[in-house]
């Protein structure tokens, strides 16, 4: 059996860090060997600087490890980015340029036109970016983005759907408070309420999906947007995990109800044929009971790395309408960046 590859947490004490470190747990491929976090948490052992707030103990092999500051050259070379936006920016360029790989789930450089914004069934051809990636910035290492909480679900919901010709999308989120992080929104605001605005939420569900779903093309060394209208609407929910998203879909020929529904049934990528350990089975997950997927029921189904898809039906102003589901700090955080690490991996990008 070959060796585990050695990784490293930035801002391993939060809570995206800290489902890092859950997730990474026991993983074949990968073993945590390095922390990072702010001067304050440095030096001290993870048990110790990082209140934890998972179900659980920390794991027994990340508590016994000594915080160190984010300083390149110090960790191994395959780096998982759980920073702040506010910081996370020039500190995973440092990295990058001293030769670290970096698989961030912070938002600074997700619409850089030269780092791949990666869902790995989706949009493997994107880390043929990586060349030009160093190539413009002298790097010797290099930076891969997953995408927002929200936009997972809403490109896995519309990537089976994209050979039928996606013209317009209208999502409409029901998003867990477990996205606003920790202490996240006060329980006088969200207990009994739903609150209709999360900051930039909205910008990046729209921006990121034309993205994600936009074709590699070769020839410009560039990735060519996805020429549809994205509309969203984002609202925070007393939900504690598990982001819901409406979907209404308009196409450039409107599909037959059966080819829609063959879609998703079939809908496999390249991680389920290499058979990436994080990769769940069936990405997409079709279901038929008339009042599901429910966050409760079905957010935490397949190590919380499938998303599933109900209610689809025609649609009186598009073409069809769905309702939506997936686990926003596993598939849309740590796990989607774990995920991306083992494509990398089978592509040879961190021989």
């Amino acid at each position: 059996m070959q060796a585990r590859i050695e990784v490293g947490v930035l801002g391993a004490t939060g809570m995206v860090g800290q489902h890092f470190l859950k997730f990474l747990d026991g993983h074949p491929w990968f073993r945590i060997s390095w922390l990072a976090a702010s001067e304050r948490s440095a030096g001290k052992r993870y048990g110790e600087a990082v209140p934890w707030h998972l179900a659980g103990a920390a794991p027994d092999g990340a508590a016994g490890l000594t915080v160190e500051e984010c300083q390149p050259g110090r960790g191994p070379r395959l780096v998982f980015s759980a920073l702040d936006a506010s910081v996370a920016g020039e500190i995973e360029q440092e990295f990058a340029r001293g030769g670290h790989v970096v698989v961030s789930n912070s938002r600074n450089h997700r619409m850089d036109a030269d780092v791949p914004l990666l869902v790995p069934e989706i949009n493997s051809a994107h880390l043929k970016l990586i060349p030009l990636q160093q190539r413009q910035r002298g790097w010797k290492g290099m930076i891969v983005t997953n995408p927002n909480c929200s936009t997972v679900t809403l490109t896995m919901v519309l990537a089976p759907l994209k050979p039928f010709g996606i013209t317009k999308a209208v999502a409409t989120t029901l998003q867990a408070i477990s996205g606003a992080g920790y202490p996240g929104v006060a329980s006088m605001d969200i207990v009994g309420n739903v609150i209709p605005f999360i900051g930039g939420e909205e910008e990046k569900m729209q921006q990121e999906t034309q993205k994600i779903l936009g074709d590699y093309m070769a020839s410009a060394g560039e990735i060519r947007p996805l020429p549809a209208m994205v509309s969203a609407h984002c609202n925070r929910v007393p939900v504690v995990d598990g982001h819901t998203v409406t979907v209404s879909v308009g196409f450039e020929k409107k599909p037959a109800l059966a080819e829609v529904l063959e879609a998703y049934e079939s809908f496999r990528s390249i991680p389920q044929e290499r058979q990436l350990p994080s990769a769940p089975a069936r990405p997409v997950v079709l279901m038929q009971e008339k009042d599901r997927p429910q966050p409760r029921k079905d957010a935490e189904r397949d190590r919380g790395m499938a998303v599933f898809v109900g209610r689809v039906r025609e649609c009186p102003v598009l073409d069809y309408k769905m309702v939506a589901l997936g686990h926003n700090t596993i598939r849309g955080a740590a796990g989607a960046a774990v995920l991306n690490a083992e494509l990398m991996y089978s592509e040879g990008l961190l021989d």
